[in-house]
């Protein structure tokens, strides 16, 4: 399957938490990636842009790259700021459950958060794009199947 992805990675995550570091080492064709502080400028064009107060994302959206923005809760809003391009916002269906153990002692995530390598599997098989080979490298790959099979398609 032919990817059409912009990963934009604030570099101030911990790439040894980031769920996306397996697909980054894989090398896998068809993603652009932006690694950024807060203040880059990053140019992406026009983009569907995973949020969780955007549209429902649907097979319409398919025609534009997906852009998935790997940060903290906290600080994507100063990201986006610096995110260049037309934005769709679309956002997945709010009764997916991660299989990621989010442990925050600062701040609270929403409760809909997701892993951004499940946030981004969910999102192309709601694109009508599914691929399982995503996860590989994913700890929690078969908790997130589980969790959500009957949202995410066979």
């Amino acid at each position: 399957m032919e990817l059409d992805l912009v990963l934009v990675r604030l570099n101030k995550e911990n790439p040894k938490k980031c769920s996306l570091t397996p697909l980054r080492e894989s090398g896998r064709a068809g993603i652009r990636w932006f690694h950024c502080d807060l203040g880059d400028s990053i140019p992406v064009g026009e983009v569907t842009l995973l949020h969780p107060e955007g549209e429902p994302l649907t097979p319409k959206d398919a025609d534009r790259p997906l852009l998935l923005v790997d940060s903290s809760w906290r600080d994507l809003p100063r990201v986006l700021h610096w995110v260049e391009g037309d934005l769709r916002y679309r956002s997945l269906p709010p009764e997916l459950q991660t299989a990621y153990p989010r442990k925050s002692k600062i701040f609270e995530d929403p409760q809909n958060g997701l892993a951004s390598i499940e946030a981004l599997h969910a999102a192309l098989c709601m694109l009508g794009k599914r691929d399982d080979s995503l996860l590989d490298g994913y700890r929690w790959r078969k908790e997130w199947l589980d969790l959500n099979s009957e949202l995410l398609g066979a």
